[in-house]
């Protein structure tokens, strides 16, 4: 069946969900297309069901740490009962967003989509001609090319087990792989992460990585890096992880693999080309506006476009509304990166905005850094946490912050205030002069600085 529209969106997450929405409000006829559950990955196998998860570690990540301060009792994570809480989250999900998109008249189309010309999608057995197409599809695991790639575990199945494994090894150094690793040490697991590169987390500041390493070594959770593996196989002991370091060969044993080593534009069965549509590395080649270079018909948002941004859920609902705009109004918003910040959902979380000290000197930006670690500071000794710490960046003529970041308790909301004082452009005396309530983890931001 044929049907014309004036925007096809595929997609139906954050990047998608904005533009969607407000095309529809303003007279369009607009349809969807996802062939996951609608609603998109934070919502449903990211973000959302994930810190859900992390609220239990957290709490026995406390308890453990008060365990010689005055409180008594074990506790533990039932993960059964863990994971029927998150459902409680999750499931309601697809039907509410097919349910809003029917009561507002945008059609939704289950399957996957595929370009057959320049303004034309197939679905199954439907074909969509659209004006515009937006490109917000989001990304998966990048893959690995190893022998017995198929045993590996990815995070959304992870984020759906029924029992937890006792044995879990997971791939990669990057933000997935230490969130799960610390849930699954809370939740009595034995943790290993394998790590080609020389430093995990590479996004982040390595001297606080190297405190949350530390912090990942007392929980149990091994951290192996120079560490490349070549293959995995099935036997009667569990998965068998053949992994080269240094030349040597090393044999890891675990009962799942958990893939956590990258995640790229889930873009390579739409035949772009016959859509006319670029693709880099990155994603969809586009323009300032979020357009495609080379098929004006098209643009693209969040993990589907090779952008500055991160791929981060608030930038991927920034860039939905920035391709709203120029797709109502014509070519005249671009999307504003200033000050975004990320967090890693550890026990503590680690979290960073601006520039590191490295992008700091390649710039030959002029700055003081101010490095503390602080588990001797009351907001860290009250808790009970041992490895915390924080690090700022401030440029010496103009006496703004150019970087933050930050590892220790609720260093995940307190982001938010340099991130602020960043994008408002706050300087430090602005921000010292800042009477906190106390005794808060904002309060410590004069000593920060």
């Amino acid at each position: 069946m044929k049907h014309d529209l004036d925007l096809v969106v595929v997609g139906t997450g954050a990047g998608a969900s904005a533009a969607a929405y407000q095309c529809k409000a303003a007279g369009w006829t607009v349809a969807m297309i996802d062939s996951l559950p609608f609603g998109g990955t934070c919502e449903l196998r990211g973000c959302d069901p994930k810190k859900v998860l992390i609220g239990a570690a957290e709490l026995i990540d406390w308890s453990r740490r008060m365990a010689n301060n005055g409180v008594t009792g074990q506790l533990r994570i039932d993960w059964p009962a863990l994971m029927k809480f998150k459902r409680s989250f999750t499931e309601p999900v697809p039907a509410y967003h097919e349910n809003s998109m029917k009561d507002t008249s945008i059609l939704p189309f289950h399957g996957r989509a595929r370009f057959t010309g320049p303004d034309t999608l197939a679905v199954g057995d439907d074909t969509l001609a659209a004006q515009h197409i937006l490109l917000a599809n989001g990304a998966r695991p990048a893959t690995l090319n190893i022998p017995g790639e198929d045993h590996l575990t990815y995070s959304d199945q992870f984020l759906e087990l029924e029992q937890l494994p006792k044995r879990i090894l997971f791939v990669g150094g990057g933000y997935i792989s230490f969130e799960f690793a610390f849930l699954a040490a809370a939740a009595g697991a034995d943790v290993q992460i394998l790590h080609r590169g020389d430093r995990p987390l590479r996004g982040f500041d390595p001297d606080l990585v190297d405190i949350l390493s530390e912090k990942a070594k007392a929980l149990g959770i091994a951290l192996h890096l120079k560490t490349a593996i070549a293959g995995i196989d099935q036997g009667p002991n569990g998965l068998t992880v053949r992994t080269s370091r240094d030349g040597k060969k090393q044999r890891f044993i675990a009962d799942i693999v958990v893939h956590g080593a990258g995640r790229v534009p889930d873009l390579d069965d739409m035949d772009l080309a016959r859509g006319k549509v670029e693709r880099e590395q990155g994603g969809i080649k586009v323009n300032a506006y979020l357009q495609s270079v080379s098929n004006p018909n098209v643009y693209a948002a969040g993990d589907a476009a090779a952008t500055a941004g991160r791929p981060l859920t608030p930038v991927a609902a920034m860039e939905s509304r920035v391709v709203a705009t120029n797709l109502l109004n014509g070519n005249q918003l671009t999307p504003d990166y200033t000050a975004i910040p990320t967090v890693v959902f550890t026990t503590p979380p680690l979290a960073s905005v601006g520039l590191s000290e490295s992008e700091a000197g390649k710039r030959n930006l002029i700055f003081s850094t101010h490095f503390e670690k602080t588990a001797s500071w009351y907001s860290s000794r009250r808790v009970g946490e041992q490895y915390s710490g924080s690090k700022v960046l401030v440029e010496t003529d103009t006496d703004q912050i150019l970087g933050a970041h930050l590892l220790g308790p609720h260093a995940d909301e307190l982001i938010n205030q340099f991130a602020m004082a960043m994008r408002h452009k706050l300087s430090r005396d602005d921000l010292k002069k800042m009477i906190n309530a106390y005794p808060t983890y904002g309060s410590d931001i004069g000593y920060m600085l």
